[in-house]
């Protein structure tokens, strides 16, 4: 919204510094992270009075989670305010890809949100149908990617990018918009699986966001990609903003959400989160890289499918429990400890994912 003004900039002043993306950025970092200060505990106070006795805790679940009975849920809301209120204020919203992620982030919002209080309203933790929920988020997602591929350069549509390679594009044709299906709910669904300890999903997703927000950065700048060696996609350096928002909104959660959590995200925030991460891969032609800049949620996905497939054919458990976070604390890790560990893993992903940028 902001950005308007630079309509009154004559390329000098105070009002040119909106043309800079990374102006804006910080811009939308110190916005976020004000209004998650500002608005935390008030929104907490909100959501214990009205949810009574707050989320409900699995019955099989680790028996130290018990203790966390009555904390309140769908903090999620705090990080989406925040990071809706900053990109609206400060991102050219005249820029396509900025509302492809704005209203996948949304959409996927307003799933959890309904699944969440489904579990609050009738204390148990099925909350909406698995079913219903994936029927939503592939239509979602199936939108979203076909917008996507509208608005990328002719060279580009429909074809995958894949990384350490300078020229190589696979051409995907019309399978192209269920991949990108895939992609933004299969990051949706991981990181909603990553939500289970005080803090772990939200610091791992923030060091995502940060990286895909330089990648977003990279390739929307053509002097960048030609040094590079990487896809030119222009007008995705505005998702930077998004993504600055993120993490700012995402400090300003994790101040409530760091051990003992005075709030849980819920899937309010975590499927919101993991979709807007999975539309921005798909924006910026970094679908591969997104596997691997979000590997910790990979392997918490994994661990389920895994898990699942393993007892239906042998009646036996790989892990002691899924996701795999629970099965370090079934082999008596403190939550801190997977916590802070988990959190080393994803900063080494963003780096290698980083990496796939200039190693071509």
């Amino acid at each position: 919204m902001l950005y308007l003004l630079t309509e009154f900039s004559d390329g000098g002043g105070f009002l040119n510094l909106f043309r800079y993306l990374t102006v804006r950025a910080g811009a939308a970092f110190f916005t976020a992270l004000i209004f998650g200060f500002v608005f935390g505990r008030p929104l907490i106070n909100f959501l214990r009075v009205k949810q009574g006795k707050g989320q409900p805790i699995r019955d099989d679940g680790p028996q130290s989670h018990f203790a966390k009975a009555g904390t309140p849920t769908m903090g999620g809301l705090l990080i989406l305010s925040a990071l809706l209120s900053a990109t609206l204020l400060w991102a050219d919203l005249s820029n396509p890809y900025v509302w492809i992620v704005i209203l996948v982030t949304v959409a996927f919002g307003l799933i959890g949100f309904a699944d969440d209080y489904a579990k609050v309203t009738k204390q148990n933790t099925k909350g909406v149908s698995s079913r219903l929920r994936l029927i939503l988020g592939f239509l979602i997602a199936g939108l979203a990617s076909y917008a996507a591929a509208q608005f990328h350069p002719a060279g580009l549509t429909y074809q995958l990018a894949v990384p350490l390679f300078k020229d190589v594009l696979l051409n995907l044709a019309w399978f192209f918009v269920p991949f990108g299906m895939i992609v933004i709910v299969g990051a949706a669904n991981a990181v909603n699986l990553t939500d289970g300890l005080d803090g772990l999903a939200i610091m791992p997703v923030m060091i995502a966001a940060g990286t895909l927000g330089v990648i977003s950065y990279v390739v929307g700048n053509v002097n960048y990609t030609e040094y590079l060696g990487v896809h030119y996609v222009p007008g995705t350096g505005e998702l930077l903003i998004f993504t600055a928002a993120l993490f700012g909104g995402g400090l300003g959660f994790l101040w409530y959400n760091a051990p003992p959590a005075a709030v849980f995200m819920g899937d309010t925030g975590s499927l919101a989160l993991g979709g807007a991460l999975g539309a921005i891969a798909v924006c910026t032609k970094h679908e591969i890289v997104l596997a691997i800049v979000g590997g910790l949620f990979v392997v918490e996905a994994l661990s389920v499918i895994i898990q699942v497939a393993y007892f239906k054919r042998t009646g036996k458990r790989v892990f002691l429990m899924a996701p795999i976070h629970h099965h370090f604390e079934k082999k008596g890790w403190a939550e801190p400890q997977i916590v802070i560990r988990f959190w080393i893993i994803s900063l080494i992903l963003a780096l290698i994912g980083l990496a796939t940028l200039k190693v071509r």
